[in-house]
């Protein structure tokens, strides 16, 4: 069962963002770092079902899958988000614990895309897997190959905890930021860069963690913002805790 509240890590300048336009970031599967990740080369098409002369053969069979495996990663577009708020990598990935961390009631979040959304699918939440090996599902044989390509990573990521919201085919209404900046300048954008923010409601916004080493000026216009969006909102500072090598949050009056 997913939790109720789940936690987005970004920079300082795209966490003012996210308040000031009360949104969230949506990302095609096909554009993520690592490049493994909803990969279709997970999965195992060798095992063609014996089928009558008149059908293709087995390897139009075999390509036919990682076809549409690939067609799958090329339409889906997902929200990374997590379980925890104090993890040291996490911070460190965004900005050297410059940034913020954003909590959100998921509940209100789903709510607030399904009101929004228009395509094939509503959001939902996955759980991210985390294996060392990967025993390659059957295409033809195993019915969730949909959730495995999207939801399995190599064991080096298991620090994230990791959960998904994922949609296929969004059709929210695209603006200028959508697009990313270095693209402004192409006369031709290829669909899979365009990113999508559905908008959310202020009460979807619960909590909100300043990194350790955040700049003074992005701490005051965060504050600012976060309290604009939602008055009832907890902010906290994470500081060192030397004698376990651990994050901790201490909250800050308002």
């Amino acid at each position: 069962m997913v939790a109720s509240k789940l936690y987005k890590y970004i920079d300082a300048n795209g966490g003012l963002k996210m308040l000031q336009n009360s949104n969230l970031q949506f990302t095609n599967a096909s554009k993520f770092n690592d490049p493994f990740d909803c990969h279709p080369a997970l999965f195992d098409y060798s095992n063609v079902p014996i089928t009558p002369n008149n059908w293709p053969p087995a390897d139009f069979m075999k390509l036919k899958g990682e076809t549409d495996m690939e067609n799958l990663r090329n339409s889906t577009w997902i929200c990374c988000l997590s379980k925890v708020y104090d993890s040291l990598l996490m911070w460190s990935y965004y900005n050297s614990h410059k940034g913020i961390c954003i909590g959100l009631n998921i509940n209100k979040v789903l709510n607030c895309c399904q009101r929004k959304f228009i395509g094939l699918m509503y959001p939902y939440p996955a759980e991210v897997k985390y294996r060392d090996i990967l025993q390659k599902p059957d295409y033809f044989k195993d019915f969730n190959t949909w959730d495995e390509m999207l939801t399995t990573k190599a064991r080096v990521w298991e620090h994230e905890q990791e959960v998904r919201l994922i949609t296929k085919d969004p059709m929210w209404i695209h603006a200028e930021r959508d697009i990313p900046q270095e693209l402004y300048e192409e006369e031709l954008i290829d669909g899979k860069e365009i990113r999508h923010y559905p908008p959310i409601t202020g009460d979807c916004f619960e909590s909100i963690y300043l990194g350790v080493n955040i700049f003074p000026r992005n701490k005051d216009e965060i504050i600012k913002a976060a309290k604009r969006l939602n008055p009832e909102i907890k902010i906290y500072q994470m500081t060192t805790d030397p004698e376990t090598f651990r994050l901790k949050e201490q909250l800050i009056e308002q």
